[in-house]
């Protein structure tokens, strides 16, 4: 499979997963959460989506919430995209914010 194809199809599962967490009616799926890549396998059989949420003590639970609606975002996501095979679904934490973070405090301090 072309790499511009895997490239829109990971495009187009990441914004169809941000709009259909907001209908997860999980409890601890709440706050501002981001679905800030995805990577799926060349057979389209798995997808990895990583989120990343504001308030980081709530990402574990909002990664277990997600972890148990999985069955429905998948259905869900077979709706809304038409491709052959919907991937199964693993929700990752994605600490690439804070990591940037650290990152320009640790340039900050070298200023100083």
């Amino acid at each position: 499979m072309s790499a511009t194809r895997m490239g829109r199809i990971n495009e187009e599962i990441q914004r169809a997963m941000a709009e259909l967490i907001r209908s997860v009616k999980d409890p601890r799926v709440r706050g501002l959460i981001s679905v800030t890549a995805v990577e799926t396998t060349p057979d389209l059989k798995y997808a990895k989506i990583y989120i990343s949420a504001l308030d980081q003590s709530d990402v574990d639970q909002v990664i277990k919430g997600l972890k148990s609606a999985s069955g429905y975002l998948r259905r869900e996501l077979g709706h809304t995209l038409s491709l052959r095979y919907t991937p199964e679904l693993t929700f990752l934490r994605d600490d690439s914010m804070a990591k940037g973070a650290h990152i320009l405090e640790l340039i900050e301090g070298l200023d100083k």
